[in-house]
Parts: structure tokens; C-alpha cells; sequence
């Protein structure tokens, strides 16, 4: 009689390969091993054959970065999403596709369940499990690592006791994950926020202090929030991010050191790789600034927000989510334009930018020939403006005992009543 099989999440790594084994023994399901291409620099197919040599009934990998790009990356990209101001949500960005890959998977070979390698303490588990069960609530979900506890030395003897193949090389002390929009790493001394990541942490990008010392510029084309073209020639944004990947990492652009908010309640130390995302995030603001209203940026800030936190806390597939982004594709209309990005010893400044939508209108702004500003209007502007402050401060705060508030030394309390 054939068993029923789950879909495992594969990466040809101790954990996932040791799992699948155990999958069998523990729960009797046959295992289908599910590996896709986001951009992470792996052999796929290598992976998937490794994947037979372990076990897996069937295994499946699939080349995804354009699927990942376009309907992953770049809508982040327009939203403005960076998690706590500084993470461009690389990893966060993959899990609910895979996720969403692995359930449809699932329904093709009639699979009970599904299951991935990730621990108990980190974020992943959440992105995984709440995208499986938004998505297909009948699935089983299996967590071999966060199931089973062991060390690596016992995940060791276990591959060795049933002659699962593993890396004969060290260990890492690091771990890692990357995918085109950006790379992650923690663990190891990177665990004390007070000692600088050491140089072996770094893979995309080079030392600042040892990076090129003449600065180089690109040009990134945006059309309506997202980009078209890299130093004026058109291309697809998966192959744009990763040229812009190898010449912003080659001047030490895109090192990021966050101490971050996990979802499950603590704070870790983060290190992050993203040289694409730093300067297209850095580039597509600025067409923002020059595209968007006052009124428009300011409640974009706040949208961005919302919306890097529901990536990160895994709610990809929420309504909330398909609110947002309608906001988002509205929003973004008007943004495009070109913007110039000097790079420089880890540093992306931009040195100029330009769009046929802009609202910078020169004629407007300068002081030069050509001013069509009306300053004789100034006056009146600024009577209305603050007439409420005016009319307060005549009836209230200087009459009486109210004069006294408009003292600075009542504004601030005197040393002795600071507690």
C-alpha cells in the first residue's frame, strides 16, 4: 500500500537531508523534495539529485528569480519596505513564495502535508507555517528542527547511522541565507552586537576601506515606481538587480548591521548584504521626492511601515496586504523619472535626478530671472497661518499667570523636579 507523502522545503543542507529520513521513520510519509532558484547562486539540479540520493520519492526544483522579482522584490521596492528603517526584507520576500510553490506542489501529487527546516526561535517558522495554513489549512505541517532539538553533532551520527550524504566540509559558523535581493547572516560572533563583523561574514560586497578610490556613478531608470533600465539600458528587473549587485558590491555598498525586533519576541543581531536594494531603495525614493505631493510622502512613510512589518511577520497573503498595494500601484503613477548614484567606499549618495512628472518646477523655485513666484501673496499666507497661535497666545498665554508659559525656562523643568 502506498504511503502519503509530504513536500519538503529542500536546500540539500544537514538539516532538510536528515529530515527526510526522519520524515520516514517518524511519520511514515514519503518525502518530495521541493527546491526553487530565487537567485541564491546554487546548483538546482545538483540539489535535486542529491535530494533522490537521499531519499526523496521525487524531487522537484524550479528557476523562480523572475517570479520572486516581479511580484516579490519590486513591489517591496515601490511600497518603500524596509524593515525598521534599515532591512530590505530579502529572506522575508522568499518564504511565502516557496511556501506558496510547495502548497501547489502539494495539490499536483496529492500530498497530506508539508514541512521545512526551520528552528523554533526564529522568524522563518511564522512565514512558513501562516502561509501554509492561509493557503491550504487541510496540509499537515511538519517541523522536523524545531521537532527534534538535536545538536549538529547528533544530526551528524544520525546522517552517518543511515548513510545520508552530507558536506565533508567545516561548518560555517555562520548562518546564512541569500537570495538576488539580498543576503542574511547571523550567528557566531556576530551574536555580540559589540564586536564588528569580521571580514569572512562578507560575501557581495568588499571591504569599504579596500573598495576602488575613485567613486563610480550608475543612472536607474523608474517608470511609475519601478526600474526599467541601468546606466540607460533597458533590462529585465532580475537581471538589473544582479548587475547592480556586482558594481555597488565591488565599492562595499549594501553592508547593513541592525539589531532587529524578531516577531517571536526577542532581539538578535543582523547582518544583511543587499547592494541592489540599498541603492534602488536610496535611487526610488529620491524620483519620490521629486513625483509625490507633500501630503502623498508623508502617509507613504506610514504605508511603508505597514507594509515592511507584514512582510516580515510573514501576512504576504492578507487582506490587508492586497489593500496596501492597491495604494501602493496608486501612489506610484507618477513615480518616474531618472535618478544618479554615486558610489563610493560604501557609501550611495545621490548626484542627481530628474522626471517629467516632477514637482520641483525651477521657475518656482528660483531666485534667479524667470521667477514666477508670487511673494506679494506671502503676507497674507502667513497672517491666516498663524492666526490660531496669534489669537491663543493674545487671549491665554500672555495675560495673567499665562504669561509665564511662553518663558523658556517654565518650558523646561528645572533639574530638581526631573526624576
Amino acid at each position: 500500500m502506498a504511503r502519503d507523502k509530504v513536500v519538503l522545503a529542500y536546500s540539500g543542507g544537514l538539516d532538510t537531508s536528515v529530515a527526510v529520513k526522519w520524515i520516514n521513520e517518524t511519520y511514515d510519509l514519503d518525502v518530495i523534495a521541493y527546491t526553487c532558484d530565487l537567485g541564491q547562486g546554487q546548483d538546482i539540479e545538483a540539489i535535486r539529485q542529491k535530494a533522490l540520493r537521499t531519499g526523496a520519492v521525487e524531487a522537484i526544483a524550479e528557476d523562480v528569480r523572475n517570479l520572486f522579482v516581479d511580484f516579490f522584490c519590486i513591489p517591496s521596492l515601490m511600497a518603500g519596505a524596509l524593515y525598521e528603517g534599515k532591512y530590505p526584507l530579502a529572506t522575508a520576500l522568499g518564504r511565502p513564495l516557496i511556501a506558496q510553490l510547495m502548497v501547489r506542489v502539494a495539490k499536483q501529487h496529492g500530498a497530506v502535508a508539508v514541512a521545512h527546516g526551520c528552528t523554533g526561535k526564529g522568524n522563518d517558522q511564522v512565514r512558513f507555517d501562516v502561509t501554509f495554513q492561509t493557503l491550504n489549512p487541510a496540509l499537515k505541517i511538519i517541523a522536523p528542527v524545531r521537532e527534534w532539538k538535536w545538536t549538529r553533532t547528533q544530526e551528524v551520527e544520525y546522517a552517518n547511522k543511515h548513510g545520508i550524504e552530507i558536506e565533508a566540509t567545516k561548518k560555517s559558523i555562520y548562518s546564512t541565507d541569500q537570495n538576488l535581493w539580498g543576503r542574511s547572516i547571523e550567528a557566531g560572533t556576530l551574536e555580540d552586537p559589540w564586536i564588528e563583523p569580521a571580514s569572512d561574514a562578507f560575501q557581495w560586497t568588499v571591504d569599504p576601506q579596500l573598495a576602488p578610490n575613485e567613486p563610480e556613478e550608475v543612472t536607474i531608470e523608474f517608470e511609475r515606481g519601478r526600474p526599467i533600465a541601468l546606466n540607460g539600458t533597458a533590462m529585465g528587473a532580475a537581471e538589473l538587480i544582479a548587475s547592480l549587485n556586482t558594481i555597488a558590491g565591488r565599492h562595499g555598498v549594501g553592508r547593513i548591521d541592525h539589531v532587529e525586533n524578531r516577531l517571536v519576541g526577542i532581539k538578535s543581531r543582523e547582518i544583511y548584504e543587499a547592494p541592489a536594494a540599498v541603492v534602488l531603495h536610496e535611487a526610488h525614493r529620491e524620483i519620490e521626492f521629486l513625483t509625490l505631493s507633500k501630503e502623498a510622502l508623508r502617509f507613504k512613510t506610514y504605508v511603508s511601515q505597514q507594509y515592511s512589518d507584514l512582510i516580515y511577520n510573514g501576512l504576504w497573503f492578507s487582506a490587508l496586504h492586497q489593500d496596501l498595494m492597491a495604494f501602493v500601484v496608486s501612489n506610484q503613477q507618477y513615480v518616474s523619472g531618472t535618478a544618479r548614484v554615486k558610489l563610493f567606499k560604501g557609501h550611495a549618495a545621490i548626484s542627481g535626478r530628474k522626471s517629467e512628472h516632477s514637482l520641483y518646477r525651477h521657475e518656482l523655485a528660483t531666485y534667479d530671472e524667470g521667477d514666477q513666484y508670487d511673494s506679494s501673496a506671502a503676507q497674507g499666507f502667513i497672517k491666516i497661518h498663524g492666526l490660531s497661535q496669534t489669537t491663543q497666545a493674545k487671549f491665554q498665554m500672555l495675560t495673567g499667570a499665562g504669561a509665564r508659559r511662553l518663558e523658556l525656562p517654565s518650558i523646561i523643568p528645572p533639574s530638581d523636579e526631573i526624576r
